[in-house]
């Protein structure tokens, strides 16, 4: 009987560890985004392989997704619907094609008919080889980066969500000029202040929002206009429906007699349009609040925002995202000035040596040498009384490049252009430094760079108001 309960045990604690290795599994590879790129690991990977296949043209998404699975685990279909929803973002990717439209809920024609590339924007803020963090994929056959060192709040400008064992994600998106301004506020140490703005545009009361924490909630409305006495017009949808699904909630509501309309029409094409015909001698302002309380045209939408640091979740405000962020782009830009200074600095380097190896007529002081070593020796020997005007001790590697330097160089050394080389090396030099000593400013400057660059057409879309609850009985007995 003993050996019998100790079996069972034995099975109860493989099975819990089981469940935690999958529970942790799919928190970190799977639902949740990393809060230093923004990026779950199927997204991150997209853009890696996009950035791996970038020669300026569109690719097919097939192409793309086959490629992706030398990195993603998964089937091609979960990483083609992954890459849809990265374009139909419109800031990471550009794309060519029937993508499907968000609106409408249509959806995108075959990966083997669209097309894809990575924007402008993306290959700005999102890719940093020398200070990439890198590891092996997950047959060791690829290296893959740990994270992207995106310098921008890409997860609160794209929104997310994912669904984990045991816990979910739901981050909103965001103003992409508010996001930069609010990471400049950050980074002076003011007060942050941001609301939610959806693609859909539409009415949104963001009183209870609670910085995106669990608890916190918006409500959304369509923007409804009255064109005539009887006729409806919705010209923009809550953010989470879809045209289709509008009008097929209009429908089931009139049905359920909770209101009274003649018909729906969706016109809807480059832009949101959706009539609503009502009976004749109806009231519109009490049909607009009877599709605000029977109909998807007000939804509530609960906030969960949650990432990855120091591999485990987190569940985090808004604000503290944007903190996170700025300060994460203000290391970044530390770390690419302070290796672009050690390459000018390198460049400033050689360009000295150079000029004193052949001004000084060095090179032709080894034309006796008879030996490797004393070729060696003899530059050496040559450079030592100059070596005071150098910012680093010479090394055999640099008397080495010396050697290698071709006779039809020397033949058209120019001292001029060599003196205005290392004048503009010492200037750029110059300007590293001072960035690197001002540093929050450079950041500052960074992030109003982007605003100028690419905050043209994303001004806000979602009016940002208040309003009172619907209480449906009211309208119900209004209506009768």
């Amino acid at each position: 009987m003993s050996g019998l309960k100790t079996s069972l045990s034995h099975v109860d604690d493989m099975y819990g560890n089981w469940f935690l290795d999958y529970a942790s599994y799919v928190i970190l590879e799977r639902a949740v985004p990393h809060i230093h790129d923004g990026l779950k690991p199927v997204q991150r990977r997209i853009l890696h392989v996009l950035k791996s296949m970038d020669d300026g043209r569109l690719h097919k998404v097939a192409n793309v997704a086959g490629r992706a699975t030398a990195f993603h685990p998964h089937g091609n279909v979960a990483i083609e619907d992954a890459l849809i929803q990265l374009g139909q973002k419109g800031l990471l990717i550009d794309t060519q094609g029937n993508w499907g439209d968000p609106l409408t809920g249509d959806p995108p024609a075959a990966a083997r008919y669209i097309e894809c590339k990575l924007s402008a924007f993306a290959l700005e803020v999102a890719f940093s080889p020398k200070i990439t963090q890198w590891q092996a994929s997950y047959d060791g056959r690829n290296k893959e980066p740990v994270t992207l060192p995106v310098k921008f709040p890409l997860v609160l400008a794209q929104g997310i969500e994912g669904i984990a064992v045991g816990l979910a994600c739901k981050i909103l998106s965001h103003n992409f000029n508010e996001l930069l301004d609010a990471c400049i506020d950050a980074l002076r140490g003011k007060t942050i202040d941001i609301v939610p703005d959806f693609f859909s545009g539409g009415l949104m009361d963001a009183s209870e929002y609670n910085e995106g924490l669990r608890g916190g909630r918006v409500r959304i409305r369509a923007r409804i206009e009255k064109q005539k006495r009887n006729l409806l017009v919705i010209k923009e949808i809550p953010y989470g429906t879809t045209t289709v699904g509008l009008k097929a909630s209009i429908l089931a509501a009139n049905d359920k007699g909770k209101i009274k309309i003649t018909k729906v029409d969706d016109l809807t094409a480059k832009h949101v349009e959706i009539q609503v015909t009502l009976p004749s001698g109806t009231d519109a302002d009490q049909a607009i609040k009877g599709l605000y309380a029977f109909s998807d045209c007000e939804v509530s939408i609960s906030p969960n925002a949650c990432v990855i640091e120091d591999n485990k979740p987190r569940f985090v405000s808004v604000n503290e995202l944007i903190k996170a962020s700025a300060f994460n782009t203000k290391e970044l830009l530390r770390q690419e000035l302070e290796i672009r200074l050690a390459e000018l600095e390198e460049k400033w380097h050689f360009a000295s040596l150079e000029k004193i190896f052949i001004e000084k007529r060095i090179y032709r002081q080894i034309e006796e040498c008879e030996t490797w070593e004393a070729v060696i020796e003899t530059i050496d020997k040559g450079l030592k009384p100059h070596v005071k005007k150098l910012r680093r001790a010479v090394t055999r590697d640099d008397i080495v490049r010396l050697t290698e330097i071709k006779i039809k160089r020397i033949s058209k050394y120019n001292k001029f252009k060599a003196n205005e080389q290392l004048k503009a090396l010492e200037e750029d030099i110059n300007d590293v430094q001072k960035h690197l000593k001002q540093l929050t400013r450079y950041a500052v400057a960074w992030f109003k760079n982007l605003k100028k660059k690419y905050g043209k057409g994303r001004e806000r879309r979602t009016e940002v108001t208040s309003f009172e609850r619907v209480k449906a009985s009211k309208v119900v007995i209004a209506n009768e």
